[in-house]
C-alpha cells in the first residue's frame, strides 16, 4: 500500500515536471519570432521552424512600397543554413517590418547571405537599419563586413545581433537602402530576453578596480564575437535560452600552441543561481589553459592571446566566463587579464571569485577603442608575484559588445575622398576602372602568350607576370593520383603537400589549402604575389597554381631531401655532417639575406623554422612557405605594426610583445635555427626539466657558462672543429639578444657562418692552402666590417 502510494505520488510529481518543461517549451517559443524573408514558405532550421515573410503571422508584419522575392539554387560554406539562405528580400526602397509583442529586452538578429540575382549584385549593395531609436547599421557593404569579421572563417554569410530596449507593443524594424543604392535581408530572429544579461556598473580597464555606470538597459548593444574557448562550435538549439551561437575561438588566437585544450563535464554548476541564462553549462565544460606551467615561467612574456577586429572610436564591454576544472583549492592557478595590452585585473584565482571547483562565473570589463585602433586584443598571462606552480591561466568563454554612442551603432569604413561623390557611385566609377584595367591585363596576357611556343613549359617568361602556370584542377588530380594520401610528404598550418608528377614528367611539390585551414586566401595570394617577384637559388621557386572550383594549391619544385627539421631528429635518416650542417645554413641564411636586402622594402618571412627550410638532391638548402611574409617597414619607419604570425619557439620576444615587425624578427628566428641545428632536439619540449624545456633559453645559459658542447647532438662529439663550434655558437647567441637592435643583420650572420665553415675546413684538411687563404681572405673582410 505504502509503495504503490509512493508510485502514484512519483507519477503525479512527473506528471507537473514534466508539465513545467513542457510550459518552458512553450513559453521559449512564444517570446521567439524566427522569419524567413523573401518567401511564403517555411523552412526548419536547427530545430527550429522559420516562417515565411509573406505567409500570415500575428507577430509581425512586412511593409514595403518596392521590394522584390529572389533566390538561389546554392549556399556555399554553411549547410545548416542552406535552406534559409536561399532566398532573400531585396529592396531599393525603404522596408519595415512591424513586431507585434510585449516591451522588454531583445535579442535582434539579422541574417545576411549575399547573392547575385539579375542585376543586382550584393557587392553594390549599401544600406542601413534603425529600430527602437537606434541606428544599428549604416551604410552597410555584407561582402565587406564578411570580409572583415570572417576573415579566418569559411563561413560566406553576416549575421548582426543587437540587443535591444523594446518599449512599445509594436516595433518598427526599418531597412533603408543608401541613394541609389538597394539592399537585402534574409532572415530574422527576435528573441525575448527575461532575465536581466547586463548591469549597470562595470569595471573598467585599468580602473585600479573603478567601475562605471552605463546605463546598459537603454543602451543599444551589438554581439561582435562570442567564443567557446576550448571547445566547438555550439549551435543555437543547443543554447536553450536565447538561441545564440558561440564560435570556436583558434582561429582567433595569436599562437594556438599557446594555450592546451581542457574538458571536464562532471557537476558544473552556476556560482550564482541568477546567472544561468548567462552562457550554457557547455561552454563552462572547455577551457583553454596556458600550454605548460613550467614554460610560462621560462619565456616570461608569453601569454595566451586572442585578437579581434572592431570599429573603432566604440567603447566594447568584454565579458569573461571562467569556470575552474582542475583544481580543488585556491592558489592554484593565479593569472593576470590584459584588454589591450592594459592590465584589466591582477591576481586572478578562479577557485577563490567563483567559490569553489566546478563553479561557473563572469566577470565583466569596459574599454574604449581610439580613432585609429580597429583590433581588440584579450590576453592571459602569468602573475609574475605568484609561484611556479600558480603561474598558469585559464579561459572558458568569451563576449565582445559594442555599446552604441548616442543611440548609434553604425560604422562606415573611411572611404576616402571619393565617399562624398556617393558609395555607388565611387563602386562603380571602381568598376568601371577595374574592368578597364582587367581588358588591358588580358590583352598584355594575350600578346605575351602568343610571343610563346605553344608547348606545356611550366616555367613562362617573367614578361607575362606570373612566376608559373595555371594549372587545371584535373591536371593535379592526376599528377597526385586523386591526391592519394600515400603521396603525403608534408602537412602544414596551409593544408597537406603532396608528391606529383606533371604530365611532363617534372616531379612537384603540391601544396594543397585545407577549407579548416586558419591560412587561406590571403597566404595564397601572397605567396603567388613574392614568388612572382623573387628569383634565388636558396629559395623554393614556385612552378604554379590552381584556383578553380574553391580550390587554393600551390605547385613548387620537388625538394627531394625533405626538411631540415627531418634530419635533425625525429626520424630515422642519417645524421648530417657538422660541414653539411653549416652549408645547409650559410644557404639559408643566404635566402634570408636576399629576402631582406633584394627589393626596396625588402621581405620580412615572418616564419623561419627548421621545417621552412628545405634541401634538394644535393642538399643544396633554400627557404619555403612565404604565405606570412610581409614587407619590410618604409625608409621613414622602424618597423611595420602587425598582429603576431609566427611558430610557437621561434617568435622573437620583442615582436610579440610590442605587434612591430622588423627584419630582425626573423634574425632571432633564425637564432633558434641555428641552435635546433647543433643540438638536434625540439625547440619546446615540456618533458624536460624546468631550466630545459626551451631549447632557446638552454642553449643561451649553456653558452653563457661555456658548457654547449655538453649538449650538442651526440653524433657530432669528435667530428667538428671546436673554433668552428664556438665561432657558430657566437652568432647564434647574438641573433637571440632581447632587443631587435642588439641583433646582427642577416648580411652579418652570413659572413660569420661562412668563417665558421673555413675554420671547419681548416680542421678537416689543415695542409690545404687553399683552405687557409680563403680563410685569411674572409678574416680580412671581418676585420674590414
Amino acid at each position: 500500500m505504502v509503495v504503490k502510494g509512493r508510485g502514484v505520488l512519483g507519477l503525479f510529481l512527473l506528471v507537473i515536471l514534466l508539465g513545467f518543461v513542457k510550459n518552458g517549451e512553450a513559453l521559449a517559443h512564444a517570446n521567439t519570432v524566427l522569419i524567413n524573408c523573401g518567401t511564403n514558405a517555411n523552412v526548419t532550421v536547427d530545430g527550429a521552424n522559420w516562417v515565411g515573410d509573406k505567409a500570415p503571422n500575428k507577430n509581425i508584419t512586412l511593409s514595403t512600397s518596392r521590394s522584390i522575392e529572389a533566390s538561389t539554387s546554392s549556399v556555399d560554406g554553411n549547410p545548416d543554413y542552406e535552406s534559409l539562405y536561399r532566398t532573400v528580400r531585396i529592396f531599393s526602397e525603404p522596408l519595415n517590418y512591424t513586431f507585434h509583442g510585449a516591451p522588454g529586452n531583445y535579442f535582434l538578429r539579422l541574417h545576411f547571405y549575399p547573392f547575385t540575382f539579375q542585376n543586382y549584385n550584393a557587392n553594390l549593395s549599401y544600406f542601413g537599419v534603425e529600430t527602437c531609436g537606434f541606428t544599428l547599421a549604416s551604410s552597410l557593404n555584407v561582402p565587406y563586413a564578411i570580409s572583415q569579421k570572417n576573415r579566418n572563417s569559411s563561413f560566406v554569410a553576416l549575421v548582426k545581433e543587437y540587443y535591444v530596449p523594446i518599449q512599445t507593443n509594436s516595433t518598427v524594424i526599418t531597412f533603408r537602402p543608401d541613394k541609389e543604392s538597394f539592399g537585402f535581408v534574409n532572415a530574422i530572429e527576435i528573441v525575448r530576453v527575461i532575465d536581466k544579461l547586463f548591469v549597470d556598473s562595470v569595471k573598467q580597464v585599468s580602473g585600479n578596480g573603478a567601475t562605471v555606470a552605463l546605463d546598459l538597459q537603454k543602451r543599444g548593444i551589438e554581439t561582435m564575437y562570442r567564443l567557446n574557448i576550448g571547445g566547438t562550435l555550439i549551435k543555437p538549439d543547443q543554447d536553450s535560452s536565447f538561441r545564440r551561437i558561440w564560435e570556436e575561438d583558434s582561429s582567433y588566437m595569436i599562437n594556438q600552441d599557446a594555450g592546451t585544450e581542457l574538458k571536464n563535464t562532471s557537476k558544473i554548476t552556476y556560482a550564482s543561481p541568477n546567472a544561468t541564462t548567462l552562457a550554457p553549462l557547455l561552454v563552462y565544460e572547455t577551457a583553454k589553459t596556458m600550454t605548460n606551467t613550467s614554460l610560462v615561467v621560462q619565456l616570461r612574456f608569453f601569454n595566451m592571446s586572442w585578437r579581434f577586429p572592431v570599429d573603432p572610436s566604440f567603447d566594447y564591454l568584454i565579458r569573461l566566463h571562467f569556470c575552474e576544472l582542475v583544481y580543488d583549492k585556491s592558489s592554484q592557478r593565479i593569472f593576470k587579464i590584459y584588454i589591450n595590452n592594459k592590465t584589466a585585473a591582477e591576481n586572478v584565482d578562479i577557485f577563490t571569485k567563483a567559490g569553489g571547483k566546478n563553479k561557473a562565473y563572469h566577470e565583466d570589463y569596459i574599454d574604449g577603442m581610439t580613432s585609429n585602433s580597429n583590433n581588440l586584443w584579450v590576453q592571459l598571462g602569468p602573475e609574475a608575484a605568484s609561484s611556479d606552480q600558480g603561474s598558469d591561466a585559464a579561459l572558458n568563454g568569451l563576449e565582445i559588445f559594442k555599446l552604441s554612442r548616442d543611440g548609434n551603432l553604425g560604422y562606415v569604413p573611411n572611404l576616402g575622398d571619393e565617399e562624398s561623390k556617393g558609395k555607388s557611385k565611387m563602386t562603380l566609377s571602381l568598376g568601371i576602372g577595374f574592368g578597364i584595367a582587367l581588358v588591358a591585363v588580358i590583352a598584355w596576357l594575350i600578346i605575351c602568350l602568343r610571343k610563346k611556343k605553344r608547348t606545356k613549359d611550366v616555367k613562362p617568361k617573367k614578361s607575362c607576370g606570373r612566376s608559373g602556370k595555371r594549372f587545371t584542377l584535373v591536371d593535379l588530380k592526376a599528377a597526385t593520383n586523386n591526391f592519394d594520401e600515400s603521396l603525403v610528404i608534408g602537412v602544414g598550418g596551409f593544408g597537406k603537400v603532396y608528391k606529383g608528377e606533371l604530365n611532363d614528367g617534372i616531379l612537384a611539390a603540391i601544396k594543397r589549402s585545407n577549407p579548416q585551414s586558419q591560412q587561406g586566401l590571403v597566404e595564397f595570394e601572397t605567396e603567388i604575389e613574392l614568388l612572382s617577384k623573387l628569383r634565388h637559388r636558396h629559395l623554393v621557386s614556385m612552378i604554379g597554381f590552381c584556383d578553380e572550383q574553391n580550390e587554393m594549391i600551390l605547385i613548387y619544385e620537388y625538394m627531394s631531401n625533405g626538411t631540415l627539421r627531418s634530419h635533425l631528429f625525429g626520424g630515422d635518416l642519417p645524421s648530417l655532417s657538422w660541414k653539411q650542417r653549416l652549408e645547409i645554413c650559410i644557404g639559408a641564411a643566404r635566402g634570408l639575406y636576399y629576402l631582406h636586402t633584394g627589393s626596396e622594402r625588402g621581405i620580412i618571412h615572418r616564419d623561419v623554422k627548421t621545417t621552412n627550410i628545405l634541401l634538394d638532391g644535393s642538399f643544396v638548402a633554400k627557404m619555403a612557405d612565404f604565405g606570412l611574409s610581409k614587407s619590410g617597414p618604409s625608409l621613414e619607419h622602424t618597423h611595420v605594426s602587425t598582429a603576431v604570425k609566427g611558430s610557437f619557439g621561434y617568435l622573437d620576444p620583442e615582436y610579440f610583445m610590442k605587434q612591430q615587425l622588423t627584419a630582425k624578427s626573423d634574425v632571432y628566428s633564425f637564432g633558434v635555427v641555428l641552435f635546433e641545428v647543433v643540438c638536434a632536439r625540439v625547440v619546446i619540449n615540456p618533458s624536460l626539466p624546468m631550466e630545459q624545456i626551451n631549447l632557446a633559453e638552454w642553449a643561451m645559459i649553456c653558452q653563457k657558462k661555456g658548457v654547449l658542447e655538453t649538449i650538442i647532438d651526440p653524433s657530432l662529439r669528435g667530428n667538428y672543429s671546436p673554433k668552428s663550434l664556438k665561432s657558430f655558437a657566437e652568432i647564434a647567441e647574438k641573433c637571440l639578444a632581447d632587443e631587435g637592435v642588439a641583433r646582427p643583420t642577416m648580411g652579418e650572420v652570413l659572413c660569420h657562418l661562412e668563417h665558421a665553415l673555413q675554420l671547419q675546413e681548416s680542421w678537416l684538411h689543415p695542409n690545404d692552402a687553399n683552405s687557409s687563404h680563403a680563410l685569411e681572405s674572409l678574416d680580412e673582410r671581418e676585420h674590414e666590417q
